[in-house]
């Protein structure tokens, strides 16, 4: 074969192996296409965590009955779980503070995360430290460790977790005390709150029994 064609046929065949590198590479970015075939990952691991009552706060997020409806069950078989991390905290004297969404109002907090006189509350969306003095709040008072607990997982929970990470928070989270409509929200805001870039290095994700 003549070296021009030598030439042109191996630079035929690289251009041939590029585009067939760039349709498969499209084709694996094509998440849509792929969606029913993803597999979830292995379960994150989760920790023991001893909790340092003075530098440590308990943020309840949204467990109110507009963003924890009774059409909501697994927010409503979260209730009695809510209970008892609230007995746990005040037992210990951790610092509370509440959030609610915009159409709540402290009278719509369920009994079992009941308020206590003086507890601090703040009204804002999914990240509540928009908007708020709720970081202000945490530093005045010495607070490193938050242990963030709510409605909605992929809402509150994941948005306010991820933002005190970002801003140099310690942050646990119980995930037997965040809810969302079905299982699926829930898993992922696990999987994203330990897995996502400078994430993971600050949260660390629990059970309501692995607390002390």
């Amino acid at each position: 074969m003549p070296r021009f064609s030598r030439w042109f046929a191996a630079r035929s065949l690289a251009a041939f192996a590029l585009l067939a590198g760039i349709a498969a590479t499209a084709s694996a970015q094509a998440v849509m296409d792929e969606w029913t075939a993803v597999k979830p990952p292995a379960p994150p691991a989760l920790s023991r965590i001893t909790v340092d009552p003075a530098t440590t706060a308990l943020l309840v997020l949204d467990i109110a009955k507009q963003t924890c409806p009774e059409s909501r069950a697994r927010c409503m078989a979260m209730l009695p779980r809510v209970a008892k991390i609230m007995e746990f905290a005040r037992a210990r004297k951790v610092t509370v503070i509440y959030t609610l969404g915009a159409a709540s109002s402290t009278a719509d907090i369920w009994p079992e995360a009941a308020m206590q006189g003086g507890e601090p509350v703040f009204k804002s969306g999914p990240d509540k430290f928009i908007n708020t003095e709720l970081e202000k709040t945490l530093r005045e008072k010495g607070i490193k460790t938050v242990i963030c607990i709510g409605s909605s997982a992929h809402g509150a929970v994941l948005h306010t977790a991820a933002s005190a990470a970002f801003r140099g928070f310690d942050v646990v989270v119980p995930v037997d005390l965040m809810a969302s409509d079905t299982a699926y929200p829930e898993q992922y805001t696990a999987w994203h709150l330990v897995n996502a870039p400078r994430l993971a290095e600050r949260v660390k994700l629990t059970r309501l029994d692995w607390l002390n």
